[in-house]
C-alpha cells in the first residue's frame, strides 16, 4: 500500500499553525508529515516562510505515529552539510526513529541569502561532496574530510536514534538518480516519471522507497479554489530549471505575471495526480493543500472521504 503524506507547507503558514497542522494531519490519519525547509515564499501573497527545522522539533514533539520528512533541505549553501547531518540526527532522536532526511541540490530563491549562487555544475559537485560528508556522521562514524567544496576536520555526531536517520536523494535525470542511490536510501521527485525509478533502479536503488508530491485545492467553491491556486502556486508549473534559479519572491511574480488561472487549475488536481504517481511505482505520495486558511476544512474532508478513497489506490 502507497503511504500517504501531508505536506506542511512552510511558505504558507507559520510555526504554530504548522505544528497544529500536523497534529491534525495525524489524527486525521495520514501517515507521513513532510516540511518544506525555504528562507522565502514563492510569491508574497504566500506570506511565511519559518524556520522548517524549528518547527520539525516542535512536530516530533507534538506526534508519535506519523513519519516526518524535509522535503527537501539543501545542503549546499545556507547550511554546512555537518550541521545538516546534526540536525538530522536531533530530530531523528525526538521522533524516535521516525525521520527521514529529504534532500536536493536547492534554489536560488532559498540559498542566496548566504551568498552568490554557483553555476548548476558546481552545484552538483558540491551535493555529492554533502552527501558524502553527511552519510557517515548519520550512521555514528567520526569524519575527517577535505574536498574542494567543503572542509570537515574533525565531527562526531554524538545524539543520534538508535537506528541511523535515512537519506532520501532528489533526482531528475540520470546523474542525480546515480547519487541517490549511491548514497541514500530513498527517491525523491516532484513527477510521476517511470523513468527515473528505471534509472534509479538501474544504478542500485532498487526496492528503496520513492517519494512523489501532488498539489491540490479542496473548498466548497470552485471558483474560490482557483483563484487561490493562481494567487499562490502559479510558480508549480515553470519546472526546476527556471524555479532553481530565480532569486526572490519578485522573480517569481514577474515570471508568472502572463500565467493564466486556467492554466494552473488544468495542472491542480487530486486522485487523478495521486494514480500517476502510484503507477509510476512511487511507494510514498505527499498531498499540498493549497492555502494557509484552508488547511482544517481540508484535513476534516481528508478523514472524512479523500484518504478512504487515495487507500483503494
Amino acid at each position: 500500500m502507497v503511504s500517504v503524506g501531508y505536506t506542511l507547507m512552510s511558505e504558507q503558514a507559520g510555526p504554530k499553525q504548522l505544528v497544529d497542522h500536523a497534529v491534525r494531519a495525524e489524527a486525521a490519519g495520514f501517515d507521513q508529515l513532510v516540511v518544506s525547509d525555504h528562507y522565502y515564499p514563492w510569491l508574497d501573497s504566500q506570506g511565511h516562510s519559518p524556520y522548517a527545522w524549528s518547527v520539525l522539533g516542535a512536530v516530533a514533539h507534538a506526534t508519535s505515529r506519523a513519519q516526518l520528512m524535509s522535503f527537501v533541505t539543501c545542503p549546499i549553501r545556507r547550511y554546512h552539510p555537518a550541521v545538516v547531518a546534526q540536525k538530522a540526527s536531533t530530530i531523528g532522536a525526538l521522533s524516535d526513529g521516525r525521520f527521514t532526511l529529504g534532500l536536493g541540490a536547492g534554489e536560488n530563491l532559498n540559498e542566496h541569502v548566504v551568498g552568490g549562487w554557483p553555476h548548476v555544475q558546481q552545484r552538483h559537485e558540491m551535493f555529492e561532496e554533502a552527501l558524502q560528508i553527511i552519510r557517515p556522521l548519520l550512521n555514528g562514524e567520526t569524519l575527517t574530510f577535505s574536498g574542494n567544496h567543503f572542509d570537515v576536520p574533525d565531527a562526531y555526531v554524538w545524539d543520534r536514534p538508535e537506528r541511523p536517520v535515512p537519506m532520501a536523494v532528489a533526482a531528475s535525470g540520470r546523474q542525480s538518480a546515480t547519487l541517490a542511490a549511491e548514497y541514500g536510501n530513498g527517491l525523491i521527485s516532484t513527477e510521476p516519471d517511470r523513468h527515473i525509478i528505471e534509472m534509479y533502479d538501474d544504478a542500485g536503488g532498487a526496492g528503496q522507497p520513492r517519494y512523489g508530491q501532488v498539489a491540490i485545492c479542496y473548498g466548497p467553491d470552485e471558483a474560490e479554489c482557483r483563484k487561490l491556486v493562481h494567487d499562490q502556486f502559479r510558480w508549480f508549473g515553470m519546472g526546476w530549471k527556471v524555479n532553481a534559479d530565480l532569486p526572490n519572491p519578485d522573480s517569481f511574480a514577474a515570471a508568472t505575471q502572463f500565467v493564466r488561472e486556467e492554466d494552473v487549475a488544468e495542472g491542480i488536481s487530486c486522485v487523478e495526480a495521486f494514480g500517476k504517481f502510484v503507477d509510476a511505482g512511487f511507494t510514498h505520495v505527499a498531498i499540498i493543500q493549497v492555502g494557509g486558511e484552508t488547511q482544517p476544512m481540508f484535513l476534516d474532508w481528508a478523514q472524512e472521504q479523500l484518504l478512504p478513497r487515495l487507500r483503494e489506490l
